[in-house]
């Protein structure tokens, strides 16, 4: 396969909510690419996408999948992603690999809370968006009502470039009609010329010239050449969503939506540049970097997934996108400083590996068995590009968690080494000793988001894990001003030990960077400065183990200010103690809290359930900060709650909206715990803290 003209090739990601229809949609563009013979099924687990025994199972995506197709002489790249909530970290990723993100809606329930965030995430990234509406088919489905509605959540820049039929059975592409309503070109709402003009006054309007020639003569003084280029610009400035319907299911207006793809999306030399960051010396900070499609210029790309691939081992998905990746070339990683030797190229067609000699710039593929590459890595030439990585990705934080425990401790090597693969892979999977409560925590998205990795290590691995809820991961701090002191004396045979510290400790601003600051405020030389870092180790041992209830301590600024020392006594352990014992005092008098971990959640659920779900959230701490309406009759519900308290809400949203229901959850901030809660947790940790 030779290397693509970046003119030539388009990326494009396939997002959207569960049961959109992606996977199908996947199926059916490479069915009429002449790819596949047939069009594969989720049901019958099928389909290219969908390829792991996990998927066939669950039937929904639950990674992100590369497939590729020709068309009107252009490489299509098409990333399929999840759609559930649980898995979004896994879409997200796939976002600087594309010029295009393309978010599919089913057209009988319309758009739902993951719809919202990936197109809010893109518009973000500065990344063109196109809104598909698959399911025309459903004659249920109410598509004026959608797309006005869909116009409503993303803005009046949402315009349909084609309008299905009557009959449900094809599209009108309305964007390159003549503009005139004419025979056969009949469409199931709207004028087809009147939706002609709608995209025309848009996109003429992102430049000037353009826009005076439209109004003095018409759209017949305006080029097609100008009109595409114009399309183009109205994308990457978020000018335009461009809104098309098919069915997935029957074909309905895909061969039209490929045409979009291939004609009308940007392609890798027209996209918004990546923000690439970089730290440059003599400056301060890190400056962006712009990579240009240039195949001669350093190669540099990006890994965007990490997988195992059973039969050729680790394998890094990335995107190129300066210069031209070959096979048997070296290549950096990162900050290292050693080159790795890349053996073989693949372009992936799903779980199938095409071998390639190279891929150019603006292209998507793989490298197996190199261990050092990892999800976000940056695969350059030359040492002067070692700081490059790509500005970080909001990525949700991985919120839901399960206390686990191997079932049989043999295995306990074998899981250990397992746990940085694991990670490797899911970017918002997190496995950790919590020292605090005295538990592995493993944490990700949502409830299966982690029965799915639970699930693979029992499958893949034979091993078993024993969960329970994990114990609330509170967090210590101060709200007042207090003294602390602490002589620390002990004498032995021969030398002893001495160090007196006296200190102040102060609450900092919940915004602050670190949450920890550390004074030297002693005049007169009261304490060497030799003894300074001992005395702020002994600090640290408390910030880790807290002083109250054994949770981490944060948001407090210490200051020395003064103490005693012995010429000959004095050690650093001993003011590593005084430092300690000092601190622990003052945090006492300083009117401790305990903080606990609030989340944001996005509930959507039929409307009948509005007061029942109120009614749960008031038990759990929780409160409601605004309603709207979501598509298909339901509501989003918008609120806050203690994450200590939600432990089972996915058992108990399925049960009061019956299976209705879908919620999402990402970290929001952290608030001080009621004092009977408070209390309550302190006196659990009491007689540990005795102990010590």
């Amino acid at each position: 396969m030779a290397v693509r003209d970046p003119a030539d090739i388009r990326n494009v990601a396939l997002a959207g909510q569960a049961g959109a229809g992606k996977t199908t949609l996947s199926e059916q563009l490479l069915h009429q690419a002449g790819v596949i013979p047939r069009v594969g099924t989720v049901e019958e687990g099928s389909t290219l996408s969908d390829w792991t025994e996990a998927e066939r199972e669950h039937k929904h995506s639950l990674r992100t999948s590369t497939l590729h197709f020709d068309h009107e002489g252009h490489m299509v790249n098409l990333v399929d992603t999840p759609g559930m909530a649980d898995f979004l970290g896994h879409t997200i990723a796939v976002f600087p690999a594309v010029e295009t993100v393309a978010v599919v809606v089913d057209a009988h329930k319309g758009p739902d809370s993951v719809t919202r965030r990936l197109m809010a995430i893109a518009a973000e990234r500065n990344l063109p968006r196109m809104l598909i509406i698959n399911k025309i088919d459903d004659p249920d489905a109410d598509l004026e009502a959608l797309t006005e509605r869909l116009r409503e959540l993303f803005g009046a820049a949402c315009l349909p470039i084609n309008l299905p039929t009557p009959d449900r059975k094809d599209v009108v592409n309305v964007f390159e009609h003549d503009g005139t309503d004419k025979a056969g070109d009949e469409a199931l709402f709207s004028s087809v010329g009147e939706a002609h003009q709608r995209i025309i006054e848009q996109i003429v309007e992102v430049q000037d010239e353009l826009m005076t020639k439209y109004l003095d003569a018409g759209e017949e003084a305006i080029s097609g050449q100008k009109l595409h280029d114009a399309f183009e610009q109205a994308l990457r400035e978020s000018h335009l969503v461009p809104i098309c319907y098919c069915s997935a299911k029957t074909g309905a207006g895909v061969q039209d939506l490929m045409h979009i793809f291939a004609s009308l999306l940007p392609n890798p030399l027209e996209g918004n540049p990546r923000p690439f960051l970089r730290r440059k010396e003599g400056v301060e900070g890190e400056v962006s970097f712009a990579a240009e499609p240039d195949a001669g210029k350093a190669t540099i790309a990006h890994v965007f997934k990490v997988s195992s691939d059973p039969f050729v081992g680790k394998l890094g998905v990335f995107r190129v996108h300066q210069g031209t990746l070959k096979a048997k070339s070296e290549i950096l990683i990162g900050d290292h400083k050693k080159p790795i030797r890349i053996g073989h190229l693949f372009k992936r067609q799903g779980k199938e590996n095409q071998e390639v000699e190279a891929l150019g710039p603006g292209d998507i593929g793989a490298v197996a068995k190199i261990e050092e590459v990892h999800f976000d890595a940056v695969l350059h030439e030359g040492h002067e590009l070692d700081t490059l990585h790509l500005k970080p990705l909001p990525l949700p934080k991985p919120m839901y968690g399960l206390a686990i425990e191997l079932k049989n401790h043999a295995d306990e090597t074998k899981f250990s080494a397992l746990i940085p693969k694991l990670t490797a892979e899911d970017p918002c999977l997190t496995i950790e000793r919590i020292a605090a409560t005295k538990q592995t925590v493993m944490r990700g998205l949502g409830e299966l988001h982690l029965r799915i990795v639970i699930e693979r290590l029992k499958a893949d691995h034979g091993i078993e894990l024993v969960t329970a809820p994990p114990r609330v991961a509170y967090k210590e701090t101060i709200t007042g001003k207090a003294e602390g002191h602490h002589r620390h004396k002990k004498q032995t045979g021969g030398a002893g030990q001495f160090g007196e510290v006296y200190l102040r400790v102060e609450p900092l601003p919940p915004e602050h960077e670190t949450g920890f600051e550390f004074v030297n405020e002693t005049v007169g030389g009261s304490i060497p400065r030799q003894f300074m870092p001992a005395i702020e180790k002994g600090v640290r041992l408390v910030l880790a183990d807290g002083a109250v209830a054994g949770y981490p301590l944060t948001g407090v600024r210490v200051s020395v200010y003064d103490g005693k020392y012995h010429d000959v006594d004095s050690k650093e352990i001993a003011f590593i103690t005084a430092g300690k014992r000092a601190f622990i005092d003052a945090i006492k008098k300083a009117h401790p809290v305990l903080l606990e971990p609030f989340v944001d959640l996005e509930i959507v659920a039929p409307e009948s359930y509005m007061g029942d779900l109120s009614g749960v959230l008031s038990t759990k701490r929780g409160r409601v900060v605004d309603t709207a309406m979501g598509g298909g009759g339901g509501i989003v519900l918008r609120a806050q709650a203690p994450l200590g308290e939600l432990q089972n809400f996915t058992t108990e949203l399925k049960s009061i909206t019956h299976g209705a229901g879908s919620f999402a959850m990402d970290y929001s901030h952290d608030e001080p715990t009621p004092p009977h809660v408070q209390q309550e947790v302190i006196n659990a940790y009491q007689p540990h803290h005795d102990e010590d």
